[in-house]
Parts: C-alpha cells; structure tokens; sequence
C-alpha cells in the first residue's frame, strides 16, 4: 500500500508512535456454521432447540404480531438493521475473520479483541441444557474460525451466568481446553418474580428482576471473580439492557438501544462497588464495553457525594432521634400560620429503629482514598470513536483525586455504529486533532489503557502478536500497573 492509497486512518496510524489496540470489535455469526456447531455439541436436535429458546426470549415473535398485540404484550421493539450492508465488503469483513485480518491495517488498528453479536444474546436462554450448549457451541466456533489470525485478533469467550457453577465451568472450557484469552460476561441475567410465579409460571416474561451479580444476588459470586483471578483474566462486560425497565417500547428500536449500554455497565459497576467486590478483590479489572465513559465520571462523582453526606461518618446527621424537639416547636408555631402552626412535633419524627444504616460498609470505605481505590484503577471503560464524551476521562479537573479514568478505544466495527470501517481511527483522532485532549491521551486510550486491561491480568496475554514488543517496553517503563 502506498501513501497515495492510504486509508484516513492508515494515516493516522503511520503518523503515531504507538500502535492501537481495539477492545471491542464485532463478528457477525453466520447461522448454518452456528447451528452446525450447535449439533457438533449437543446433538442433532440441540439447533432446533437453542433457536426455539433463543427466539421466544429475545423478541423473535415481535414480527409474528399485529401492532395491537405488540402494545397489549408489550413485546419490545427488537434490534434491525444492526449491521452493514451497503458497505458489503464491510459486512462481509465482520464475518470473515480473515479479511478481517487483512484490513486491520486500513482501519489503523494493529490489534482487536472481537466479541459476538447473535452471542450476546444466547447467555439469556432460560432453558439450561440449550443455554450451556449454545455457549460452548459458540465458544468452539469463534476458536476454530479464528485460527491463523492471532497475531493480531483474539476472540471472546461467551459466559454464561446463572449460576456460578456453570460460568465456571465455562471460563475453565475456554480459556484452558480452547486457548482463548478473553471472557465476555453476561452480567446482568433476568431472573423471574417468585411471588409472581408462584401464582402463574407464564408471568414471568413480564415481571422479573435484573441479577447483577454482585449485590443481592441469588448466588454467591464470588467463586467466578476469584477464577477470573486464578486464569489471569479481566471481567469484561458487554450486557444487553434492552427490554428493562423503561426500555421496553414496541415500536422504537433506537428508543430502546439509545444508553442501554451505559445503563448495564451503571448496573454492574455500583454492584461491584457496593457488594464489596472491588473490596475482595483488589486486584481484579473491569472492562464495561460499548458504553462509553460518561455515566462513570457521573458515578465516581455521584458516589463521592453521597459517601461524604451518608458514609459511617456522617450518617448519624440524619437520625430521626437526633431531631431538637424543643426548637422544632419554637419553628413550628413562630412560622406554622393558622394551617401548621398546631402541628404535633411527633408527626415529623420516625421513631423506628433502623439496621444496617452503612450502606457503604462491604466496600470497606473509611475515606475518599478508600473509596477512589474501589472505583478507579480496575475500572475500564469501552468507549466508540465517534463518542465525543470520550474527553471526559482525561478531564482530571473534574475528578476528586485528578486522577483520568480509563478509557480504553472499542472500535464495534462490525455494527452499525460504523458507517465505514477504513475510517474508525481517524474519526477517534478528531479529539485530538480539535485540541480537546492530548497525544498523551490518545495514547492512553488506544494503547496504554487497552494493554493495561489484558496484560495487567496476565504480562504474557500479547506473546506473538503484532504488539508485543511495544507491550514488552510499556511493562518495562512500569506504565502499565
């Protein structure tokens, strides 16, 4: 390739002196190869099976209703048009794990970890045989059609998670019997009201609760996070919040998708913090991919606030039993008026007792480095290259400690978010070309962060890729700790 016929981000690339690694980019599934894989794993019926499930959970029979009974149900309007198709070559790539290989370079990317897209979905099978299968049927799949590719491509592991027994069972499968590198998790998993089934089974399509794993969860977890530890693997997170709570409109997919996102990795990250598992774990990373950085920055600076205002510390402040009575009633009848200048005293005061007031107890926090401890470090954000709320991690004016947060480049070329794939760095570089953030923080975002993330869990997660080397001098600087 010449410079005459460089792609705008091949520019870019051969501008920098760092490579880019992508975090997150996407595959599309072919469904014969699947469902072929599906009856290698579980037998000739298993396909057939998986499908049934797979479509009666996810919104498959949205287009077998009228829109009067899409509204009387209210069956969400499910994701179309989700990939590319005009840009078949495009399209095309995302299915090809080798002429993905081929084009890494166009789109200025040395490395990726590429995720699912129809594999996003299958952890959510409810039926146990054909949710197992499933996953391991895709796990065997993406490790066969990805051999060769290495040195610049790793495939992620699909886990499923109801249970810590078959997540387990799972990460041990493909990261030791397959050789893959990465799990994606499905960290939010629907679990059904019992006190709804209870009266009828059926009902619990509609109402049911989002597990996260972390905080009130139906298991303990704590067995995965420590496996996740024992593999030398981060926990990275790309859950599906289509379809909860208010993002359940029947006739509006872009309604639904807008921030799901954002509002999963929200989910999983306070649970994370508030369940104390960033407290057990010290030492265990977090990506939550596809959502962007923004809702973190808000977290940290939402969770501040309210430890300052409602820690161990300062809690008491808001004691019922802490109320002066005496002035309370001097208040009351010097400005009460003719409606509340009679008001009994008792009729503001809560005198029940209550339990467990430190809701920041499991997270271990006795000050703000405590609590920026449990938030920072280990937290990795999936951000696209067209998000301009991008900057806001390396904005370390707005932080309490100043420290940048960790936004790691995640490309979902494969998706629709992704017009045209040859362009993905550069449009991630306009930051940087606007003078919004620095070259240092590009670097951070498409290199040091991303090799942090995966070698921080394990030094020799890039040996005999296209980046190792590079890896290699940033452990040595010790920048990537």
């Amino acid at each position: 390739m010449t410079d005459k016929t460089l792609s705008a981000s091949a520019a870019v690339r051969q501008r920098l002196n760092h490579p880019v690694i992508d975090s997150d980019g996407h595959m599309i599934e072919i469904f014969p190869v699947m469902s072929d894989y599906m009856k290698q794993v579980g037998g000739p019926d298993m396909a057939k099976k998986v499908w049934a499930a797979f479509g009666s959970r996810n919104s498959g029979s949205w287009y077998d209703l009228s829109d009067a009974e899409r509204r009387y149900h209210r069956t969400i309007r499910p994701a179309f048009w989700a990939a590319p198709a005009e840009a078949t070559t495009d399209r095309a790539t995302a299915m090809l794990p080798q002429l993905m290989h081929e084009r890494l370079p166009e789109m200025g990317i040395d490395y990726a970890v590429v995720y699912p897209t129809i594999g996003f979905l299958l952890p959510e099978i409810t039926d146990p045989d054909a949710r197992r299968a499933a996953c391991r049927a895709h796990n065997v799949m993406m490790a066969d059609i990805y051999r060769g590719t290495e040195d610049r491509l790793t495939p992620a592991a699909v886990i499923p998670c109801y249970t810590p027994e078959e997540a387990i069972e799972e990460l041990d499968y493909a990261i030791n019997e397959l050789g893959l590198k990465v799990p994606m998790f499905a960290n939010l998993v629907k679990r059904p009201i019992e006190a709804v089934t209870d009266v009828d089974d059926k009902l619990g399509q509609y109402a049911f609760w989002v597990d996260t794993l972390a905080l009130d969860s139906l298991y303990d977890y704590d067995p995965v996070w420590q496996k996740c530890m024992d593999l030398g693997v981060p926990v990275t997170a790309h859950a599906v919040g289509q379809g909860i709570g208010m993002r359940r409109s029947p006739t509006n997919y872009m309604y639904n998708q807008t921030g799901h996102f954002a509002d999963a990795g929200h989910a999983f990250a306070k649970a994370l913090f508030f369940g104390g598992v960033t407290h057990r774990f010290p030492d265990l990373k977090f990506a939550f991919l596809e959502c962007g950085v923004a809702w973190g920055a808000s977290l940290i600076c939402d969770l501040k606030e309210r430890w300052e205002k409602r820690g161990k510390h300062a809690i008491q402040q808001f004691n019922p039993e802490r109320i002066d009575n005496k002035l309370m009633t001097e208040l009351i009848q010097q400005y009460g008026g003719d409606i509340l200048g009679n008001a009994e005293v008792t009729s503001v005061r809560q005198n029940r007792a209550e339990e467990n007031i430190d809701d920041f107890a499991a997270a271990g926090i006795d000050s703000e480095q405590d609590l920026l401890k449990r938030l920072v470090p280990n937290f990795y954000y999936g951000c696209e290259a067209d998000d301009r709320m991008n900057a806001v991690a390396f904005d370390t004016r707005i932080f309490p400690g100043d420290q940048p947060l960790k936004a790691i480049f995640s490309s979902d070329f494969g998706h629709w978010d992704v017009a045209d794939m040859s362009g993905i760095l550069a449009e991630a570089h306009e930051l940087v070309d606007e003078g919004i953030i620095s070259a240092d923080d590009f670097e951070r975002f498409v290199f040091r962060n991303p090799a942090e993330l995966f070698a921080g869990m394990n030094p020799r997660f890039f040996a005999g890729t296209a980046v190792e080397a590079d890896v290699q001098r940033l452990l040595g600087n010790g920048a990537a700790q």
